[in-house]
């Protein structure tokens, strides 16, 4: 019985001919998701993702030691059956510092993700319908961003801000948006000359009306995946500045810091430098091969 009703909705939902808005949009969903599948790459992206989502989600349960508690007569320990990953140089267990900077990591992404993603693509909107004298204005602002490297321009940015997670947050998010308005003009560009936004001009819609129902929502699949590759680069950018102690503050967990703290200690007692870096590179890779999954189901190119 349920084979059938598997069978029924998988033929339901692969209807070339859907009955309903709804059922269309299913199918679509469905068959990206079919796509997805295929890619074994794509898919090892998604899990390493949602294990990170679960570890943070769960850290205090998959920790063992509190990751902030120093206990100085364990400082420096390799790793072993008690401590996985060794401890630090303040005692302090690396793998339960390592679960928990999974929650700063995460707020980081999804804050700048959050921030950065609307503003880059409502300018990015607006640039390319309106052209012109708008179009230029807004996109020499865009190249001036472009002109620096992303971390050398949060690193001036977070500088004067002073350090901290909430000013790095700020900072990056400064120094991320303008690829996201990039992306928005190139697809707007195409999207004004179509026929139906001729025909919703000639039903007299508003300009605005046009850029948010019938633009936007165009944009979307290239954002999701300029978002997903950029999430890496985010990692790493969030990583620079907490190395260089312009990042989250001690005690926090953060891997950047981690792996400054374990810098002297790189050759004798590799583990407190390395652990977190495995971490960065892996977390670093899942967004990567995610992004290229979603690229090849979305991106019709």
């Amino acid at each position: 019985m349920s084979d059938t009703s598997s069978t029924g909705l998988h033929a339901w939902l692969i209807s070339d001919s859907p009955e309903t808005r709804r059922q269309a949009r299913l199918g679509q969903l469905y068959r990206q998701w079919l796509a997805f599948k295929r890619n074994p790459m794509a898919v090892a992206g998604l899990v390493i993702i949602v294990l990170l989502l679960l570890i943070a989600a769960f850290a205090p349960l998959i920790a063992p030691f509190d990751p902030i508690a120093q206990t100085l007569d364990k400082r420096l320990l390799p790793p072993s059956a008690t401590n996985w990953f060794g401890t630090d140089a303040l005692g302090r267990d690396i793998f339960s510092r390592i679960v928990y900077g999974t929650r700063i990591t995460l707020v980081i992404v999804l804050l700048v993700v959050v921030t950065v993603g609307p503003f880059g693509l409502l300018i990015g909107a607006i640039s390319g319908y309106y052209g012109g004298w708008v179009d230029r204005l807004l996109m020499r602002i865009t190249d001036v961003f472009l002109a620096f490297p992303r971390l050398v321009l949060a690193l001036a940015f977070v500088a004067a801000l002073g350090p901290g997670i909430v000013n790095a947050i700020i900072a990056i998010a400064i120094t991320t948006w303008p690829p996201y308005a990039r992306v928005a003009r190139a697809e707007t560009m195409v999207i004004r000359n179509q026929d139906y936004i001729a025909a919703m001009r000639l039903q007299g819609a508003s300009q605005g009306r046009i850029i948010w129902k019938h633009v936007v929502p165009m944009c979307m699949s290239s954002l999701i995946v300029r978002t997903t590759f950029d999430m890496a680069g985010i990692i790493l950018t969030a990583a620079g500045l907490g190395f260089l102690g312009l990042g989250a503050q001690p005690p926090m967990p953060e891997w950047g810091a981690m792996i400054s703290a374990g810098r002297e200690q790189i050759f004798d007692q590799w583990w407190v430098a390395t652990f977190p870096g495995v971490a960065i590179c892996i977390v670093a890779l899942g967004f990567n091969l995610l992004g290229d999954g979603l690229r090849d189901v979305m991106d019709a190119r």
